[in-house]
C-alpha cells in the first residue's frame, strides 16, 4: 500500500484536454482603473493535481505558516493534492539565483533584462534549473508572487519588467512540466505596505504604495494581454492593513496577516469547499506544516555546497544521491498523512518512515583513529596551559551538562548569567534521525565557587544556532535562511513566541552562514557570513543581495538590514568592537586579522569591495580563527589592557594575544602572548566574552574533526556529544564587582557607562533600549550636564552619551555637534559613523560630511569617505573632492578607488588611482608548460584549495601547522610521490624544511576534483613559484599514476611515501 501511495498520483487526472483550458480569465482589479472580464469562474481541480508555488518572499513565508496549503486541502479532501513552494526571497520572474547553480536565469535570454544583477556571481553546482524543478514535480499548475522586489527599480525599471514579466509567460505556456500539455499560470500581485511609522520607524508607505501600485497595474495589463488569470491582493490588502496590524515590518505579513491572506487567495482561486471546524483545520495544518518542514530539507537542503554544489566532490557521491532520495520519500509520506487525516483514515507515519531508502553507511577515513582520545576533568584541564600569574578552570562540560553538546557561542545577559548555543546537528539534519534538537542553554553559578551548577532551556528545537544576540525584545538567533526572534513572554526563562523577522539568508554551507552576533553601540546587530552563499533577503527598504562573504549590519529599530561589507574572504567568524566603535573581523579561513571601516563602502552585486590589511605579524598568523575580544577587564593586569584576543582551532590550539595600538590612520598589532595553549588535539576555542566579573569565559565546541574537504560530512567520527566552557582568571588582581544592570534606573545605566569595562557598558546600553525614550533622552541630558570636562574620561563619556542617543534612535543634536567638533579624533571619527545611518535625523547631514572629508586626521577622513558610498552620487562626488585634496595613505586609497568606480564619477582626481605591482615572477616554461603553469595559478588560487592552507605566497603556516611549499623536496622531488599526494591526500606527522608538522588535519585529496591537466597544472604552478624551479609535471605522467593507484582508498600516511 505504502509503494502506491509514494509513486505518483494520476487517479481521475485529466492529461488531455484539461479543463484548465476552458477556464475564464477573472481579474480583480479593485479599483485600478482596468477594465476586464470579471467572472466568479473558479480553477478547475482534478483528482492528483500538483500545485507549484514560485515567486518572492510572500509566497516563500507561506511555507512556514501552512495556512494556504491547509485551505486549498480542506477545499479538495479526495484529491490527493500535491503542492510544493518553491519560491525565495529576491525572485523575479526570469532572476532566480542559487548558490549551487551555474546561473541565476530561469528561462534563457532572461540576462536582458537585468543591469545590475547581471553579474557572474561565482555560484557553482548541478542544482536543478527552476524547469527542471517544476518538471521534477509533474507541475500542473503555478502560482506566482512577483512585483515587490522589481517596484524598488521605479518608473526607470517598468519597461523591463513588463518585457521579463512577458518574457517568462511565453516561456512558460511552451513547457510540458507533466507530460502532457502548458501549466495553468496564475499571477498574484505584491500585497500593499501597512504604515506602521506611528508606532516603529518605517516608512509611511506612500512613495513604497505607489511604486506597488504601479507594478500591480502592469501586471494586470500583462496578465490581461496574455489571457491568464491574476490576483490583485495589493488593492484588497490596503483595507486589511486599516485597523490591525497584520505585518512585521510594513512588508512581511505576521501569522494573522497570512491567515488573511491565505483566506483570500485560495477563495479567489477555488471555489468554496466543504465547512469545517477549527479543530480539523489545525489538524491538517500541523500536518502540511511537518510536510513543508521535510520538503525545505530537500528544495532548500542546509549545507547544500556538499550535496550539488562545488563541494560535492570528493565526498558528496557517497551519501547524499540517497539522502535526497530519502527526504523525497519521507515528504511524499507526509502527503499521504494529510490525505488520510482529511479522510479520517487512520496512518501510521512511523511506520511508513521505517520503509524508506536506507542510507549508506559512511566510513571514516581518518587513518588514526588509534590515536583519539578524550580526555575529561583534571585531564582535559591539565592539557591547557596560561602565562604565568593566570589560572584556567573548567566552568562547565557535558559530563554535567550533557545539553552542552558542540558549544559554538555564548553571551552574559544583564543578570550575570552565561548563555551558550549548542549545535549538535552539524553539519545538518540527517534523513531518517529526530529532527534537529539544538538549544540556547542559559548557565548558573548560584553558590559562586567558579562553576556551573543549575542549566536552563531557553529554546530547543534549534538547527545550527550559530549566532545569537539577546536584546530587550527577546534574543535573535541565525536559523539558516532566517533571522529569527525569541521572545520570553511569561518571564520563566523559556521562549514563548518566535518570530521569523528576516527570510532568504543563504545556508549553502552551514558554518558560512549568518554567524558570531555582536552590535554596534546603537544596537545594530553584525553578521558575518561567508563565501560561496547567495543571500537575498527582502526588506522595506528594497531587496538586500548578496554573494561571497561579507557582513550584514541589521538595526531593530529600523527593520533595516544592510550589507555592510561585502569582502572577499572566505568565512569571518569573529567580530569585535573596540572601545571607540571601530570594528575588526578575522578570516578565520585565513589567518588574518582586519579592521571592517574601511570595507564597508556600499557595495556592487557580485563584486568584492577592497579589504583593508592584515593586522597580524606574520610569525602569529594561524588559521583558522574564530572569535575575537579586546581585553577591557580590571581583572586583568593593567597593560594588557585594549589588547586583542583571538583563537584558533587546528594547528596552534589557543588564544594569541596583540597588543593593538592606532597608527596614523589606522592600526597596528604586535604580538604580546599566547594566552592559552592547548595540546589535546580536540580543544577547538571558537568564541570568548569577559563576564561581569571580569573574568574571560571560553567555548570550546571540542571535536576530534573540523575539517570539511578532508572528510565527510557525515564522518561518524565527528562528535555530537562533548562541550565545555573555560574561565581564565588572574588571582592576585580581585575580580570586578559586577555592576548592577537588572532592574537598574536609568541614571544608574547611564552611570554605568563610566566603568572601564566594555562589556558592563554594552550590556547597560542594551538595557537602556530596553526603557522609554523618551525617560532615557530626558535623563541624558541631565547626565551629560554633571560631567566633568576635567575627568580624563570625559570625551569617551560623551561618546557614550551619543552612543545612548543613537541605540535609543533619537538623536540629541547638541551632544552630536560637540562630539563631531571634538579634538579627539577618535570622537569625530565616531560622530561621523553616527551621521552615516542617522542622517535623517541630523540636519544638513551632506554639509557636516563633506567638511568630515577635509578633517586633519586620515582616520575621519576614511569614515566621511566609506559613509560617502552611502549617499547620492552628487553628495558622493563632492566628499571625494574634499577626501583627495589631502594625500590618500594605504588605508584609504583602495576604498577612494572602489567608490569611484562604483559611480563611475568623473572629474574627481585620479591621481591617486592604485595600480597593480607586476609580477616580478620569472618562469623558465614555454608553450604548452607555459599554459599549464597559468592553469595551476588559478586553481592554486580558488578559495578552499591550495592557497588556504599554503597560502598565496607559498611559506604555508607554521605555527597553525600547515608547512611550506618553497624549496622542498615534497614539491622538488619525486613527482610520482607528489602527484600521489594530490591525488589522494597526505595525512600524518612530517618534517618539512627540519621543522616538524604534526598532521593532524590531512591535506584533502584532489583526485576526484581535478582532471589529470589540471592536477598537472597546479603541480607545475608550484614546482615553479615561490623560488622553486623544477620541471613541469605533464597530464600523461598524472594520467599514469591515476591508473597506477585507482585502487588507492584513503589518504597516504607519511611512512607509506617516505
Amino acid at each position: 500500500m505504502l509503494k502506491v501511495k509514494l509513486k505518483r498520483l494520476w487517479i481521475g487526472r485529466e492529461k488531455k484536454g484539461s479543463s484548465f483550458f476552458a477556464i475564464l480569465i477573472f481579474l480583480f482589479f479593485g479599483g485600478l482603473g482596468l477594465s476586464g472580464c470579471i467572472t466568479s469562474d473558479k480553477l478547475v481541480i482534478t483528482k492528483g493535481t500538483r500545485i507549484s508555488l514560485i515567486g518572492n518572499n510572500l509566497g516563500a513565508r507561506m511555507m512556514h505558516y501552512g495556512f494556504f496549503e491547509t485551505e486549498v486541502q480542506l477545499k479538495f479532501p479526495d484529491h490527493l493534492l500535491v503542492i510544493r513552494n518553491l519560491c525565495d526571497g529576491g525572485n523575479t520572474p526570469g532572476f532566480r539565483p542559487h548558490s549551487g547553480r551555474n546561473e541565476p536565469w530561469a528561462f534563457p535570454g532572461a540576462a536582458q533584462f537585468q543591469n545590475d544583477l547581471a553579474q557572474n556571481s561565482g555560484s557553482e553546482g548541478h542544482f536543478e534549473t527552476p524547469d527542471q524543478w517544476l518538471d521534477r514535480l509533474d507541475t500542473d499548475l503555478i502560482i506566482s508572487f512577483f512585483g515587490f522586489n522589481e517596484s524598488f527599480e521605479d518608473s526607470a525599471g517598468l519597461a523591463l519588467f513588463i518585457d521579463e514579466l512577458h518574457a517568462f509567460i511565453t516561456h512558460t505556456q511552451v513547457q510540458k512540466y507533466n507530460g502532457f500539455h502548458a501549466p495553468e499560470l496564475v499571477l498574484v500581485s505584491p500585497i500593499a505596505f501597512q504604515d506602521l511609522s506611528k508606532m516603529e520607524d518605517l516608512p509611511d508607505g506612500i512613495e513604497i504604495n505607489r511604486r506597488l501600485k504601479m507594478y500591480t497595474h502592469a501586471m494586470a495589463q500583462v496578465a490581461l494581454e496574455e489571457k491568464i488569470p491574476f490576483i490583485d491582493v495589493f488593492t484588497p490588502s490596503t483595507k486589511w492593513f486599516s485597523d490591525k496590524k497584520l505585518t512585521i515590518d510594513g512588508m512581511q505579513l505576521n501569522e494573522e496577516g497570512y491567515r488573511i491572506f491565505s483566506s483570500f487567495l485560495s477563495n479567489a482561486l477555488f471555489q468554496e469547499g466543504k465547512k469545517h471546524d477549527e479543530t480539523a483545520f489545525e489538524g491538517v495544518r500541523a500536518r502540511v506544516i511537518d510536510k513543508n518542514w521535510f520538503w525545505q530539507n530537500d528544495f532548500k537542503i542546509p549545507n547544500g555546497v556538499h550535496v550539488f554544489g562545488r563541494r560535492y566532490d570528493p565526498f558528496g557521491s557517497d551519501n547524499y544521491p540517497d539522502e535526497l532520495k530519502k527526504i523525497r520519500e519521507l515528504t511524499q509520506i507526509r502527503d499521504t498523512a494529510i490525505w488520510s487525516f482529511m479522510q479520517n483514515s487512520p496512518y501510521d507515519v512511523v511506520l511508513a518512515d521505517g520503509q524508506t531508502q536506507e542510507l549508506a553507511i559512511v566510513e571514516t577515513n581518518y587513518r588514526n583513529k588509534e590515536e583519539i582520545t578524550y580526555l575529561y576533568g583534571e585531564e582535559a584541564l591539565a592539557t591547557l596551559t596560561v602565562p604565568e600569574g593566570y589560572e584556567i578552570e573548567l566552568f562547565a562540560s557535558e559530563e554535567t551538562f550533557p545539553d552542552l553538546a558542540n558549544p559554538v557561542q555564548l553571551s552574559f545577559d544583564d543578570k550575570g548569567r552565561l548563555w551558550v548555543a549548542t549545535m549538535p546537528s552539524y553539519p545538518h539534519y540527517k534523513p531518517g534521525d529526530p529532527k534537529p534538537n539544538d538549544k540556547l542553554l542559559i548557565l548558573e553559578d548560584t553558590n559562586e565557587d567558579g562553576k556551573a551548577d543549575q542549566q536552563t532551556i531557553f529554546a530547543d528545537g534549534l538547527h545550527l544556532p550559530i549566532g545569537f544576540e539577546l536584546a530587550s525584545e527577546g534574543v535573535y538567533i541565525s536559523q539558516g535562511n532566517h533571522l529569527k526572534l525569541y521572545k520570553d513572554v511569561d518571564g520563566d526563562d523559556q521562549a514563548d513566541e518566535v518570530e521569523i523577522l528576516l527570510s532568504g539568508f543563504d545556508d549553502h554551507d552551514t558554518h558560512h552562514a549568518i554567524s558570531a552576533f555582536t552590535v554596534d553601540p546603537s544596537g545594530a546587530i553584525y553578521m558575518g557570513e561567508g563565501v560561496f552563499l547567495h543571500t537575498n533577503v527582502e526588506t522595506p527598504y528594497g531587496p538586500v543581495r548578496a554573494t561571497n562573504g561579507g557582513f550584514y549590519r541589521y538595526s531593530p529599530q529600523q527593520y533595516k538590514l544592510e550589507r555592510t561589507a561585502q569582502l572577499s574572504i572566505p568565512n569571518p567568524w569573529g567580530i569585535a568592537f573596540d572601545a571607540w566603535g571601530q570594528n575588526f573581523f578575522c578570516d578565520t579561513s585565513g589567518p588574518d586579522v582586519r579592521w571592517m571601516m574601511p570595507g564597508s563602502i556600499k557595495p556592487t552585486y557580485g563584486i568584492s569591495s577592497p579589504k583593508s590589511k592584515n593586522l597580524i605579524e606574520e610569525a602569529h598568523r594561524v588559521r583558522p580563527t574564530s572569535g575575537l575580544e579586546f581585553v577591557s577587564s580590571r581583572h586583568f593586569p593593567e597593560q594588557v589592557q585594549g589588547d586583542l584576543l583571538i583563537n584558533n582551532t587546528i594547528g596552534f590550539l589557543g588564544t594569541k594575544q596583540h597588543k593593538f595600538i592606532g597608527k596614523g590612520t589606522g592600526y597596528e598589532a604586535k604580538h604580546r602572548q599566547d594566552l592559552i595553549v592547548g595540546t589535546d588535539p580536540n580543544f577547538r576555542p571558537v568564541d570568548m566574552e569577559f563576564a561581569p566579573d571580569g573574568s574571560l569565559f571560553v567555548v570550546d565546541w571540542h571535536n576530534v574533526l573540523v575539517g570539511h574537504m578532508q572528510h565527510n560530512a557525515r564522518d561518524p567520527l565527528r562528535d555530537h556529544v562533548h562541550g565545555r566552557i573555560y574561565r581564565v582568571t588572574y588571582p592576585s588582581r580581585p575580580l570586578v564587582v559586577p555592576a548592577v544592570i537588572n532592574g537598574a534606573s536609568t541614571e544608574r545605566l547611564l552611570d554605568n557607562l563610566k566603568l572601564p569595562e566594555y562589556r558592563t557598558r554594552y550590556r547597560s546600553r542594551r538595557a537602556l533600549r530596553g526603557k522609554e525614550t523618551e525617560l532615557v533622552s530626558e535623563a541624558l541630558k541631565v547626565w551629560v550636564a554633571n560631567l566633568d570636562p576635567n575627568d580624563q574620561l570625559y570625551d569617551h563619556h560623551l561618546l557614550e552619551a551619543l552612543w545612548v542617543s543613537w541605540g535609543n534612535n533619537q538623536i540629541d543634536l547638541d551632544l552630536f555637534e560637540e562630539v563631531f567638533y571634538s579634538e579627539n579624533y577618535r570622537l569625530r571619527a565616531a560622530a561621523v559613523r553616527v551621521m552615516r545611518y542617522m542622517e535623517v535625523q541630523i540636519p544638513q547631514s551632506e554639509e557636516w560630511l563633506i567638511e568630515a572629508g577635509s578633517d586633519v586626521h586620515g582616520q575621519v577622513r576614511l569614515e566621511a569617505l566609506v559613509a560617502a558610498s552611502w549617499f547620492d552620487e552628487e553628495v558622493a562626488q563632492k566628499v571625494l573632492s574634499a577626501v583627495a585634496s589631502l594625500p590618500l595613505d594605504d588605508w584609504m586609497r583602495a576604498s577612494y578607488n572602489a567608490i569611484v568606480s562604483n559611480f563611475g564619477i568623473s572629474g574627481v582626481s585620479e591621481m591617486y588611482e592604485q595600480s597593480k605591482p607586476r609580477e616580478k615572477r620569472m618562469v623558465d616554461l614555454e608553450g604548452p608548460d607555459l599554459e599549464l603553469y597559468h592553469l595551476g595559478k588559478t586553481i592554486y588560487a580558488k578559495e578552499g584549495y591550495c592557497a588556504t592552507c599554503h597560502q598565496v605566497d607559498g611559506k604555508g603556516i607554521k605555527s597553525a601547522g600547515f608547512p611550506p611549499l618553497k624549496e622542498t623536496q615534497w614539491v622538488l622531488g619525486d613527482e610520482e610521490r607528489l602527484i600521489k599526494i594530490t591525488l589522494n591526500g597526505l595525512m600524518g606527522k612530517m618534517k618539512v624544511m627540519g621543522k616538524s608538522y604534526n598532521g593532524k588535519v590531512p591535506m584533502m585529496a584532489f583526485g576526484s576534483l581535478l582532471n589529470d591537466r589540471e592536477i598537472a597544472g597546479v603541480l607545475t604552478y608550484v614546482r615553479n613559484s615561490f623560488g622553486n624551479k623544477a620541471a613541469a609535471i605533464s597530464s600523461e605522467k598524472v594520467k599514469q599514476v591515476r591508473a597506477e593507484t585507482q585502487n588507492k582508498k584513503g589518504y597516504y600516511l607519511v611512512e607509506e611515501l617516505k
